[in-house]
């Protein structure tokens, strides 16, 4: 949700907003004045000011004209042709993303004008040490910070990437708007590329027509990598490193990383059959080689910059050794009177590189000590192809650098997956075509031969240019050195497109970077060189820089998180132990069950006979087990279960683990590689979050498991608690106060049994699953729980909102590193009394029976759910690529958290955020505990927090437009549930503003309030449009035109909400 980032409460200028609306909205009229002709602009106006009109009339109180606007607005749009209702679709929910467009911006205006920004490091820091924490405790309390972000494949982004760049470049050209120093022929130009911008947002479809791939969702996290988190990173640990030195007077260690970042984007296979072991394996390696292509670019623009001769004797050491090096294999080829393989000779730039011949790019900008939104300055990045032929046989020259090779946009990743299409790298819609490409045994040698000879005649001419070794007057150390480090990471590359290509693979380990930490190495040595020769100066620069990426990004940019439903891993023992004539694993009892895996996992014999035959769902999970093994856990993170319930589901995993690995180190002769990979239950329904600290407490009970985490994983256990489900099981407040006593419990049972924790919160961008301000969110923790170390996810378009700028995704980092410390060093308070911890309950009872006895247990609800929203077309946006439900019933049960808050959120209902929350705390007061639950608002950051989302949600709500749907679409016999409901809301809001004391919804938050209503003449028409669509498409279902329509109108309504589910 857009609108909960952190930045929201601060004031943004008004003047300034208001005027690029105005600019972009005279530009986009402009536009559709060329585009669909003035007769129809005419229209647009129209319908716009009679929204706006009956928005100002409803907030002058003027109600009864406010409805006679409406329902002339209402009938302009229902005498509309299809044609034009699609049009009028298009134009408003691109003058609602003109407006997103410019509150980011300001947001980031506001920012840069700022002189002192709270919740920055300085600003916390400060704070600590004027509360009296010591500046070595809160230096070392820093260096030792863990957060993980794990960024998910939510379907939750309902923008095209292709719309997402477009208004990135509007975003960049604002920016430059902004410079007071901009002529008047610069203000033109800038004019003309708007316009042009618009044009081309218009003239492209706004629709997904295929489903992406999961490999598409994968690349479009790498995308964030690169477009923004690649140079964010190094800007984000600057600042952390100088308010540090500022405080407590030493900088943040170079390989010190505050924050590091998680992937569920081909890992996830929870539900969707689209994510398989090969999916996951390749998405693993394209990872890594993405995170090589990055490298090798830094290390070009590097090996210019550092042109000193000045070095320390390692160094010099280490430079005349690779020299020595490149020349003896030179030298043994010419004492064997053989003829020199040319694919052995190296350039002369290669052996003791001299200037390079061209400038990389970006070579004249500073090294990252700014950071600048807009286009990434990096080539677009392309992932190598199938038809990858390493040897262009037209011209015969190698394609060897990272600025040529696998870089030609006509050329695609063609691996099919899951859904039967194929993934394509230039593009974001996948092509639906089977992979063409096979390869024979001869082919194979064949490829491998182009691939030996790769090298032939590479540079040459140049090095006819070159003057010879011995003509040398002195050496470059510092570009020798990057000059290895430049060609082993190429040869890691080739190694990685070999593996990705399923072509053999037989290089020398010392010839590649398998870790991150042998990269490090010499990038170290040049940094410890120039610190001691006098440049430090250049050494904190690029470099540090660099050697702060590999740091925090490692070999894989982002580990993959692989995650299974707890019921997978039962019917894969049920297979194993059926074959082996044991019984059927599933119905033993917990007892039972603990007694069989801890006796497996003690013993050093795999379980799984390699001659076993099993079911295809079988057959995935252990092919899963076995690439988990196969690439170990320097790529992948942690195994997350979901549904987790019982302590044999955590055992489970490991023992399927343990197996894989002995199996694969068997065939391999040698120990996997990495070590295993952290197993994490997810506790999800209520029942399950009320039962997770028994569940640890029985796990660290068994000696075995108890000694594993101590010995595997540093004594630390990771939990993850999921913020969705338990939402859709019993509503938002329930669900809040059982996660807090989830949270509680687990700390406890850890503390008990003296090992560490780590909590991870699989949070979505909506409150109605978990979303908020992070800063409000981690502040409001139980006591204890956040211990210096937190996991998060950000999913869907919470993904773009946050990290998709460099500016963003600096400030987010920087929210995340304060608010973890703060919770670290100065915890949360509990409750006061225990007083406050029996109203809750009582609230959260009230609050979950009144939201069951409406969702699951009302026999009209999900026929009038149906009804009232567009739940049913959801599916046809194509933005993701796993199913709505986890099984084929119709029932709330099984559907996914996601369309549940979509489909409400998109009525203006947003009834999953509030529903039971107005009768629990109705409940209470009635009681005459009105003033307590006042108290508990000003005191408990826990509850304040609770209430102000809810606030924040009721802000959103619009009952006029929710009763308009009711109206129109649902059955008679049904419309009294939706009045019942609508009494339910006004009920919420009543009691909200008794505990708050506010006078209205949003008080405390004004511009939040005021960027509502500024564009709510767009958004309502939007809905209008969106009810009338249904009402012709439920009695035209083939309608694809129709159909469009509708999508477009769902898109526009969720740029006006500002979020989706």
């Amino acid at each position: 949700m857009t609108d909960t980032t952190d930045d929201i409460a601060e004031e943004i200028s008004f003047q300034s907003f208001d005027d690029d609306c105005r600019l972009l909205g005279s530009l986009l009229n402009e536009v559709l004045q060329r585009e669909v002709g003035s007769n129809f602009m005419e229209k647009v106006e129209r319908n716009r000011i009679l929204a706006q009109s009956a928005c100002n009339m409803r907030a002058s109180g003027i109600e009864d004209t406010a409805e006679l606007l409406e329902k002339q607005l209402i009938s302009e749009i229902s005498q509309m042709n299809l044609e034009e209702a699609l049009t009028l679709a298009r134009a408003f929910s691109h003058y609602l993303n003109l407006m997103g467009i410019a509150e980011t911006h300001h947001r980031l205006r506001k920012a840069r004008n700022v002189a002192h920004m709270s919740k920055s490091c300085d600003d916390i820091f400060n704070q600590l040490l004027q509360g009296g924490v010591p500046p070595e405790e809160l230096y070392n309390t820093v260096c030792k910070q863990e957060v993980e972000i794990v960024l998910t494949a939510h379907p939750t982004q309902i923008n095209r990437r292709t719309l997402q760049y477009k208004h990135i470049r509007i975003a960049h050209l604002l920016d430059y708007n902004d410079r007071p120093n901009l002529g008047h022929e610069d203000r033109e130009m800038l004019i003309e590329d708007l316009v042009r911008e618009i044009t081309s947002i218009w003239q492209t479809d706004e629709l997904r027509r295929q489903k992406p791939t999961v490999v598409d969702e994968a690349r479009a996290g790498l995308n964030i990598v690169e477009q923004s988190l690649w140079r964010a990173v190094p800007h984000y640990l600057r600042r952390v490193s100088n308010a540090l030195k500022k405080h407590t007077g030493k900088s943040l260690p170079l390989t010190c990383t505050p924050i590091k970042f998680g992937s569920w984007m081909g890992g996830d296979r929870d539900g969707n059959p689209n994510v398989t072991a090969e999916v996951t394996r390749d998405v693993s390696l394209l990872s890594r080689w993405m995170a090589i292509d990055l490298y090798i670019r830094e290390v070009d623009s590097l090996r210019f910059e550092l042109s000193m001769n000045r070095c320390s004797d390692s160094l010099s050491r280490l430079a005349h050794e690779i020299l020595e090096k490149e020349t003896s294999s030179v030298d043994r080829n010419e004492s064997r009177n053989q003829p020199l393989n040319r694919s052995q000779l190296k350039p002369y730039s290669q052996l003791g590189p001299t200037l390079p011949r061209q400038l990389p790019a970006g070579a004249d900008l500073p090294s990252c000590t700014e950071c600048k939104d807009g286009e990434s300055k990096y080539p677009k990045l392309e992932f190598p192809g199938t038809d990858y032929m390493p040897l262009n046989r037209q011209d015969g020259k190698a394609a060897s650098s990272s600025d040529t090779s696998f870089q030609d946009s006509n050329k695609d990743f063609g691996k099919t997956y899951g859904n039967g299409t194929v993934a394509n790298s230039s593009n974001s819609q996948s092509a639906a075509t089977p992979r063409t490409v096979s390869f024979s045994s001869g082919q194979l040698l064949s490829q491998r031969k182009l691939f030996s000879e790769s090298q032939l005649g590479r540079s040459s001419f140049q090095k006819l240019l070159e003057p010879s070794l011995p003509q040398r007057p002195g050496i470059a150390p510092y570009r020798i050195v990057l000059g290895n480090v430049k060609d082993k990471l190429m040869k890691t590359q080739r190694r990685l497109e070999l593996l990705l290509e399923d072509l053999p693979c037989e290089h020398d380990p010392g010839d590649y970077y398998e870790t991150a930490d042998e990269l490090l190495e010499p990038l170290l040595l040049c940094h410890e060189s120039m610190q001691s020769c006098g440049s430090g100066v250049l050494a904190d620069g690029r470099l540090a820089d660099l050697i702060r990426r590999v740091a925090t990004f490692r070999m894989v940019l982002m580990k993959l998180d692989l995650r299974q439903e707890s019921a997978r891993h039962a019917e894969t023992l049920d297979a194993i132990t059926s074959y082996l004539d044991m019984g059927i694993y599933s119905e033993w009892d917990e007892e039972r069950k603990l007694d069989f895996l801890t006796r497996e996992l003690k013993g050093k014999r795999p379980l799984v006979p390699p001659t076993i035959e099993v079911v295809a769902d079988v057959k995935e999970v252990l092919d899963t087990f076995r690439v988990a093994a196969e690439i170990g856990s320097d790529s992948f993170g942690a195994y997350v279960i979901s549904m987790a319930s019982n302590a044999s589901d955590v055992l489970a995993v490991e023992l399927l683990q343990k197996d894989a690995r002995l199996a694969v180190s068997g065939e391999l002769g040698r120990p996997c590689s990495g070590g295993t990979l952290r197993v994490v239950p997810l506790f999800e329904t209520v029942k399950d979050l009320r039962g997770a600290g028994a569940v640890i407490r029985k796990l660290l009970s068994i000696d075995w498991y108890r000694e594993h985490i101590i010995k595997n994983h540093n004594g630390h256990q990771e939990v993850m608690v999921g913020y969705s489900d338990s939402g859709k099981d019993a509503g938002r407040f329930t669900a809040a106060w059982e996660l807090y006593k989830a949270q509680e419990d687990v700390v406890a049972a850890c503390n008990e049994y003296g090992i560490k924790v780590t909590l991870f919160h699989g949070r979505g961008g909506s409150i109605g699953r978990g979303g908020g301000p992070t800063y409000l969110a981690i502040q409001s923790q139980p006591p204890g729980s956040v211990m210096g170390t937190l996991r998060s996810t950000e999913q869907g378009e919470m993904v773009q909102a946050k990290f998709g700028l460099p500016h963003t995704a600096v400030r987010q980092l920087e929210i995340y590193t304060t608010a973890v410390l703060l919770a670290t060093m100065r915890p949360p308070l509990p409750p006061r009394e225990e007083k406050w911890r029996n109203l809750m309950e009582e609230i959260s009872k009230i609050s979950g029976q009144c939201y069951r006895s409406t969702v699951y247990e009302n026999p009209e609800f999900l026929a009038y759910f149906h009804e009232a929203t567009p739940q049913a077309e959801l599916g046809f946006l194509n933005i993701g690529s796993r199913p709505t439900r986890r099984k084929s019933s119709t029932g709330i049960g099984h559907l996914r958290a996601i369309p549940w808050v979509f489909a409400w959120t998109q009525t203006r209902f947003v009834l999953p955020a509030w529903l039971g929350v107005g009768s629990g705390l109705k409940g209470v007061c009635e009681k005459g505990h009105k003033e307590d639950l006042i108290a508990m608002y000003k005191e408990w950051p826990f509850f304040q927090s609770t209430i102000d989302l809810i606030e924040m949600v009721l802000g959103k709500a619009d009952i006029t437009i929710a009763k308009h749907y009711d109206e129109v679409l649902v059955s008679p016999s049904r419309q009294e549930l939706g009045a019942d409901l609508r009494r339910e809301l006004l009920t919420t809001g009543k009691y909200v503003l008794v505990v708050t004391g506010h006078d209205k919804l949003s008080q405390n938050n004004r511009s939040l309030r005021r960027l509502i209503e500024s564009r709510l003449p767009f958004l309502n028409p939007m809905n209008m449009l969106q009810v009338e669509i249904l009402r012709r498409l439920r009695r035209d279902d083939d309608n694809n035109k129709l159909r469009d329509a509708l999508l477009i109108t769902i898109n526009g309504i969720a740029a006006g909400m500002r979020n989706t589910g």
